[in-house]
């Protein structure tokens, strides 16, 4: 199993209750998250050695988010303290035709407000194989900006193979900000989470104009201008309400495109961390040296699972995933 460091913004997510509007709701869920810290549960749950680098607030609220990840045991060494508030957002839950809607509430978060490094880089990255980061981090200010060029540069230095997902977020910065960093960042990167909209218009690659898979063409294009990235992975998602998605996984690697088959996903529970969970089954495959078949297979199957429960974070154990795989459609499991 690999060591996996993960680094990110950890948060607090209140979520109103199906059919409720955030400007009328007087109860809210509480779940903790955050993309990064969910891929580190995610790779936590199938059995790697996963650490997390952030820093929250030394108080109530800092230790419930470090208990959270020592739930899923997860590592916390690098969960820096101090600082006066844990990042926040609100998610109004969506239902049928009308889709969710979320508010950000992350400004001045101790993670946001860190302006230089205040991690030993050397005892960082001391052993770890394996670095994700997404491009969430760097949406949060131009510190971060520097600092996240600085953090991957010194990973692979010390010899770590760096994921990168580009989650871009349009409320947290602009595409042109983002496709400035994005041209700094990918020479770094060895296995790169990105889609058909992040490969228009943030690389700016040719539309596609029929031939192969459409999101093959994009991936092929990306490969040319970085052959330093291997991998290249997304899902593809048609949004028929916002109780039921289809999706299917894609993975691109040495040239050859591969594709999960299509899940109806009928009943949606909770969306989001969808795509961290997707992430953290990808990264799963590739550390155990599995073939880009079986890889794009259980990560598809396991970003489906995480729909089917709340809060941010997949909570299935990698049994599970193939269980689910190998099973009818609701059948239970005896």
């Amino acid at each position: 199993m690999g060591k996996v460091l993960t680094l990110g913004e950890g948060m607090l997510r209140f979520s109103t209750a199906t059919g409720t509007r955030l400007s009328n709701t007087e109860t809210v869920s509480l779940h903790y998250g955050g993309g990064e810290a969910n891929v580190a549960i995610s790779l936590a749950n199938y059995g790697h050695d996963a650490s997390f680098a952030s820093k929250v607030p030394n108080n109530s609220l800092g230790d419930g988010f470090k208990n959270h990840l020592q739930h899923f045991k997860v590592k916390t060494d690098a969960l820096l303290r101090g600082g006066e508030r844990l990042g926040t957002y609100y998610v109004e839950v969506g239902v049928g035709e009308r889709g969710a809607k979320v508010l950000y509430d992350r400004a001045y978060s101790s993670f946001a407000r860190i302006n230089e490094n205040e991690w030993d880089s050397a005892q960082l990255f001391k052993d770890i194989e394996l670095f994700h980061i997404s491009g969430i981090t760097p949406a949060l200010s131009s510190d971060w900006r520097n600092l996240t060029r600085e953090l991957l540069q010194q990973a692979k230095k010390a010899g770590c193979k760096i994921s990168f997902d580009v989650n871009y977020r349009a409320k947290l910065w602009t595409q042109e900000e983002a496709s400035e960093m994005l041209t700094e960042i990918l020479p770094l990167v060895d296995y790169c989470s990105l889609g058909k909209l992040d490969a228009l218009y943030l690389l700016g690659i040719p539309a596609y104009q029929g031939g192969e898979e459409e999101l093959a063409h994009y991936y092929a294009e990306i490969q040319k201008r970085y052959p330093n990235i291997q991998v290249l992975y997304a899902t593809k998602r048609e949004v028929l309400s916002a109780n039921f998605n289809k999706l299917t996984g894609a993975y691109w690697q040495n040239g050859q495109y591969y594709e999960s088959k299509k899940y109806e996903i009928r009943s949606i529970v909770d969306r989001i961390g969808g795509g961290d969970a997707f992430s953290g089954g990808v990264l799963h495959g590739i550390i155990e040296q599995k073939t880009p078949q079986e890889i794009i297979d259980f990560a598809t199957a396991a970003a489906v699972l995480k729909h089917t429960i709340y809060g941010d974070c997949n909570q299935f154990s990698e049994h599970e995933v193939h269980e689910f795989m190998t099973a009818e459609s609701g059948k239970i499991m005896r």
